[in-house]
């Protein structure tokens, strides 16, 4: 297969451009939009995924939506907008804390010239701090590594998830780099199949060796000692470590605890929401039955069918053994009021 140069999202010519995960693996699909309702679909739709990636593509929406805007006519297309890009995904916190920066410097700014050029340098800056976050947070997730391992990895947290290189797996493919990681099991991540559709993806074009998984093996081969660390990332975090990732995540940590064998996330401090104590204060999001259903479009239980469809569950914080961001390694007891 020949390794095309992919990437998830950039800004150019004054549009949106991301690639629509929702094709892939058997597809690379870019799409171009000046339109911030594109980008909310794009979000709601998992076009566009990722905590971090998210909160950019929210922030580049929300200076779009003030393109086109007349003089003196700013607030109600703003406010509009801003409403709507909140509704999109109600559990990732880099969502809200991107939306919020930038209508901090509409409200501050809103008064100057070039309103939209003002918003758009503040997404752009959003953008090029989670690149940097990414690159930190594969040089300190090396400290974890005791050996050459063989890592465990749940949902996608690489550049088709962020705006750089990713985050547990920007580790992984640092450690790998620096002949700390041996291979890669990829859960398949039900009911959207992100590990097998884009994880692998991303190990592939990264040269890692590896093999997908169905999501029931992981225990199997921690009791074959085949396992010697997991790593995930996380779409929200409370003051005291709890985190809320891919519904799946929290099943690993306790088969970790079980077996012995490290759990880590690893996640940029603006997944770090410090306006809540515990994970029980976290939102989850619920998810169209059909995902469950008619998993991409084929239809494999009849419509009357019930389903329980979670898009994320939260991890107790005395699982997880340590959560690598840009700026350390931060262990339990966790207090990131400190």
């Amino acid at each position: 297969m020949k390794k095309s140069d992919y990437f998830s999202a950039k800004f150019e010519n004054d549009e949106f451009v991301f690639l629509d995960q929702t094709k892939l693996p058997l597809e690379e699909l870019y799409v171009r939009t000046d339109d911030y309702e594109r980008i909310a679909l794009a979000i709601e739709r998992l076009e566009v995924r990722g905590a971090p990636l998210i909160g950019i593509a929210a922030a580049y929406a929300l200076a779009l939506s003030l393109k086109k805007a007349t003089s003196g006519n700013y607030d109600a297309p703003f406010n509009d907008a801003y409403k709507r890009l909140a509704r999109t995904r109600p559990t990732a916190v880099n969502l809200f804390s991107a939306l919020d920066a930038v209508k901090s410097v509409y409200e501050s700014e809103k008064k100057s010239g070039n309103i939209y050029k003002i918003l758009l340098a503040k997404a752009i800056q959003i953008h090029t701090e989670d690149f940097e976050h990414c690159r930190k947070i594969g040089e300190n997730g090396l400290r974890i590594f005791r050996k050459k391992s063989n890592v465990l990895t749940h949902c996608n947290t690489g550049r088709l998830a962020t705006g750089g290189a990713g985050t547990a797996f920007s580790v992984i493919q640092t450690g790998y780099q620096n002949g700390l990681v041996n291979f890669v099991y990829a859960g398949e991540t039900r009911p959207l199949f992100q590990g097998l559709r884009l994880t692998a993806f991303e190990l592939e074009h990264s040269g890692i060796p590896f093999s997908v998984l169905s999501d029931s093996m992981a225990a199997s081969l921690m009791k074959d000692h085949k396992i010697d660390l997991v790593i995930t990332g996380a779409d929200h975090i409370a003051l005291n470590g709890d985190a809320a990732n891919k519904v799946g995540t929290y099943s690993l940590a306790v088969l970790c605890n079980f077996h012995e064998i490290p759990f880590y996330i690893a996640a940029p401090s603006t997944s770090i929401d410090r306006s809540i104590l515990t994970g029980d204060d976290i939102k989850i999001e619920f998810r169209n039955k059909n995902e469950i259903l008619s998993p991409s479009g084929h239809q494999i239980a009849p419509d009357h069918y019930d389903a329980y469809s979670p898009a994320f569950d939260v991890t107790p914080s005395h699982l997880i053994k340590g959560i690598i961001t840009e700026e350390d390694i931060f262990s339990f007891p966790y207090n990131f009021l400190r």
